[in-house]
């Protein structure tokens, strides 16, 4: 006798955590950004020395909340798989980053911690590539989705750790 496979989460409950997930994200990104109601946080991002690869300020406010959606799309769909060990890494992986992305804004906005920053952009790398290489046993479209957040953390790993080269000390 074999055992059935365990239901998966209901669209409805699955649409809830997504919705959860992007509006936290959005709110600890919006209350750490470098924007006008924020002058102080502003000020300090403008004195960084960055990189000439650096892309514009524009570019950043564009680029994270597509590429959190994109993520949340895959989480969402491993969300509406059958319930089991894979579905729950998968899971907490696209949860682990959704957290650290909005951590990584308090740790570099807010407390100008840009060695933790760079470790926290390291480790959102792992972990968005975990949750694509877990997700791809049960759902590549959803792993396909963390593709374009794995390549921009790298990137953004590369540039964090060039701006704290350039301002430690």
């Amino acid at each position: 006798m074999t055992d059935a496979p365990r239901p998966a989460l209901p669209r409805l409950a699955a649409l809830g955590i997504v919705a959860g997930v992007l509006g936290a994200s959005a709110w600890l990104g919006r209350r750490n950004a470098p924007a006008g109601d924020h002058p102080a946080i502003r000020r300090w991002y403008r004195r960084l020395d960055k990189p000439g690869f650096t892309p514009p300020d524009a570019v950043f406010g564009a680029v994270w909340p597509v590429l959190e959606t994109g993520m949340a799309i895959g989480g969402y769909r491993v969300l509406r798989q059958p319930a089991g060990p894979t579905r729950t890494g998968a899971v907490a992986l696209w949860l682990g980053t959704s957290a650290m992305i909005g951590g990584w804004t308090e740790i570099f906005f807010r407390r100008h911690a840009l060695a933790g920053s760079t470790a926290a952009a390291g480790a959102m790398l792992v972990t968005s590539a975990g949750f694509a290489a877990t997700a791809a046993k049960i759902d590549r479209p959803a792993a396909a989705t963390a593709v374009p957040l794995v390549a921009w953390l790298g990137f953004a790993t590369v540039l964090s750790e060039r701006i704290r080269e350039a301002n430690d000390g």
